[in-house]
């Protein structure tokens, strides 16, 4: 897959702002501050109803000003800002914008998230349409001033909008990769894209089939690639740095298409089913972002890339399968099947012997039941990690919130047959007993060392919000980079 490539010129210039020429100048009204200084044309705008109210927009082209409301100063609101703005813009006849900063107490934050947001805030899947449409604006200027003093080393700031970049970027790589048909991403297409991701980035890279996992007695992960005419791939990327600090594995659940299986999902539920792989694509564009960044973290991602098929082949309800641990697993739900090939890749990661393990899986529709569309839920054993994950969360901008293990879930996951069943007995809290599950494959070492990620609600945007368009948000991509950041 060719990479994403964003034109846009994003420029830091140490100069005012009346200083600087362009098409349009994009003023932020922060907190409903219509009475400041850089607020020119308050009669226009209150003729037009503008009150400053967050996402509110006013354009006034013959006075070259787009005004937008903004909650506050604070990272996402105003990466959310400069989103919007691209989105306004998007169909105007305007090649160049310009707008000073609004972080007087860390500019360099302030000048990540506008470049974060306006990155994010173009981006556009057109891949599969005849006549793609083109975006006028390709050129931002960004001044040093803000509020009519330096901001700062103009260094810094420029340095900011490269981290800024290289954050959003990752988001859209990982949206190309999971808005792309079933049909143009089977496993081998995913380990295709994982190849030549660790060749652009001098990372290495090591992929298994059928006769390894077979080896390894790896039978959950086969058992759910046996109706496929694709055969699974275990894709295993290394980022490995000098002098490195801690050793982090991330582990995506990487289903390029979920039929359910013999347990078939119903129509409007198979709809959208190529965001199952959305575990495995973020944890793709993490690793981009990583290897970019020069962080100084060794970190492994490990994929389980396979189909859930049906066919004559297919797995079956009262099937028995054994893990990669020896652990027996019977199955009673055949759509279940996300967890299964987590398990075995759980097992693989922790032969890596890593300080944290972090996966990341459009697990359960029970956790958007719980959560909503927005939030990522956060489950583990280990309170303080957990705790860091939600602090990322916050400084990200992505929705996080904590979804408690208990022991009496964990019985739910009995079975009269073998080890432990792949659904639960009951009906209620499917989020956490899947994650009860594959905490039955995390061994004592590595109990306080892992946290599971369900994505599931906001990895696929059926209603545009934010600066997330229809299709796939790259969920998780921020959070992790943000949490890797603050290690």
């Amino acid at each position: 897959m060719k990479q994403r490539d964003n034109n846009m010129n994003i420029q830091i210039v140490d100069k005012k702002i009346n200083q600087i020429k362009a098409d349009l100048e994009v003023v932020l009204v922060v907190n409903k501050k219509l009475k400041h200084k850089w607020v020119k044309d308050l009669k226009l705008l209150g003729e037009q109803g503008f009150k400053g109210e967050v996402d509110e927009a006013a354009y006034l082209p013959h006075k070259k000003k787009l005004y937008i409301g903004v909650a506050s100063e604070e990272h996402n609101d105003l990466r959310e800002a400069a989103a919007l703005s691209m989105q306004v813009l998007k169909n105007k006849k305007v090649k160049s914008i310009k707008l000073g900063l609004y972080f007087n107490k860390s500019p360099e934050s302030g000048v990540k998230a506008l470049t974060g947001g306006f990155i994010l805030g173009t981006y556009n899947f057109t891949k599969y349409k005849s006549k793609k449409e083109k975006f006028e604006l390709n050129k931002i200027i960004i001044s040093s001033e803000t509020y009519g003093e330096k901001a700062g080393e103009i260094s810094l700031l420029k340095a900011a909008a490269g981290k800024g970049r290289i954050v959003a970027e990752a988001v859209n790589f990982t949206r190309d990769i999971v808005n792309q048909t079933p049909s143009d991403i089977t496993p081998l297409k995913l380990t295709e894209i994982a190849e030549k991701l660790a060749k652009d980035k001098k990372m290495e890279i090591k992929v298994y089939g059928e006769k390894y996992l077979e080896k390894e007695g790896m039978g959950a992960f086969l058992a759910v690639s046996k109706a496929s005419p694709y055969p699974p791939q275990l894709i295993h990327i290394e980022y490995k740095p000098e002098n490195s600090k801690k050793k982090i594995v991330l582990v995506g659940k990487g289903l390029t298409y979920d039929t359910g299986g013999l347990s078939l999902k119903p129509s409007e539920g198979m709809r959208t089913m190529k965001s199952d792989k959305s575990g495995a694509s973020s944890v793709l564009g993490i690793m981009q972002a990583v290897s970019r960044l020069n962080l100084p973290y060794e970190v492994h991602g490990i994929i389980g890339a396979v189909e859930n098929a049906i066919g004559q082949h297919a797995y079956k309800p009262d099937d028995v399968l054994k893990a990669k641990n020896g652990k027996t697993i019977e199955v009673k739900n055949t759509d279940a099947e996300g967890r299964l090939v987590l398990a075995d890749c759980l097992v693989y990661a922790q032969e890596i012997k890593p300080d944290y393990i972090i996966d990341l899986a459009t697990l359960t529709g029970a956790c958007v039941v719980a959560l909503g569309e927005y939030t990522i839920g956060v489950m583990g054993n280990n309170d303080e990690f957990k705790k860091d994950i939600i602090n990322a969360g916050k400084k990200s901008g992505e929705l996080t919130a904590e979804l408690p293990f208990n022991k009496y879930l964990a019985k739910l996951l009995k079975s009269d047959v073998a080890d432990i069943s792949n659904i639960s007995s009951g009906k209620w809290g499917g989020a956490i007993t899947a994650a009860l599950f594959l905490n039955e494959f995390i061994d004592k070492k590595h109990k306080d060392k892992w946290v599971h990620l369900d994505i599931a609600g906001p990895a696929f945007v059926e209603k545009p919000w934010s600066y997330n368009p229809y299709g796939a948000s790259g969920a998780g991509v921020r959070l992790v980079i943000e949490w890797l950041k603050g290690l």
